[in-house]
């Protein structure tokens, strides 16, 4: 089973795909435009993406763009466009596949299957490991010596870019770009509230830290204490 996130406009084929994903025992999200669904992919980080290209905001080239500016997700455009062109700049511009409409809801599911099957043989592991912390990117999963931790979205977005970044001290600059979307930082205290709840439920204190380390005036480092 995985996680699929359609963002189509026209309601008959929408429905058409979340009905067949959803049949194949697949998790389906929707949403028709282009801004909603690039919420919906950053705050749910699917397995893949199923991509229309006449989106009523913005056209899905854009969104293919900014879905790749912030995910590795495997991206499907499934549009009625067939100039080979077109095709040929949005494979290259990061799309993993282009199908052309009408298509059976039994293809996309089965496109949807390879793009995902390529993407693990190919792509980076979906874990991350920092001493006793133990982060499933996909399941959205953290455990602490083989014990489960519950985070919140902020905390666990918040620990999982740490922890990519682990024995670097990244920017509170950084953190608020890529974790919160403010590309301008801000001026409250939002990273560290979210500090605070991730060291008690890691068992530690600001005080006395065993994985995360605040540098102050730079930023925050995340370490293997062993």
């Amino acid at each position: 089973m995985a996680s699929v996130f359609v963002i189509e406009d026209e309601h008959q084929i929408r429905d058409l795909a979340v009905r067949a994903l959803s049949n194949a025992g697949h998790i389906v999200w929707a949403e028709a435009t282009a801004m909603a669904g690039l919420q919906g992919v950053i705050d749910n980080a699917p397995d893949a993406v199923v991509l229309d290209l006449g989106l009523p905001d913005l056209d899905g080239s854009d969104l293919l763009r900014m879905i790749r500016s912030v995910s590795d997700v495997p991206v499907i455009i499934a549009t009625a466009r067939d100039d080979d062109e077109e095709i040929v700049r949005l494979l290259d511009a990061g799309a993993d596949d282009y199908v052309v409409k009408p298509l059976s809801g039994a293809e996309l599911e089965a496109r949807v299957r390879a793009v995902i099957r390529r993407a693990e043989v190919t792509g980076p592991s979906h874990c991350l490991e920092v001493g006793g912390i133990r982060i499933d990117l996909r399941s959205r999963i953290v455990e602490l010596d083989g014990e489960p931790v519950t985070l919140n979205r902020k905390e666990f977005d918040l620990l999982a870019h740490l922890a990519a970044r682990a024995g670097e001290v990244v920017s509170r600059q950084e953190l608020y770009a890529e974790v919160w979307r403010q590309p301008y930082g801000g001026a409250d205290k939002t990273i560290d509230v979210h500090l605070s709840w991730l060291r008690r439920k890691l068992g530690e204190t600001a005080a006395e830290p065993h994985y995360l380390h605040t540098i102050r005036g730079v930023g925050v480092k995340l370490i293997d204490p062993t």
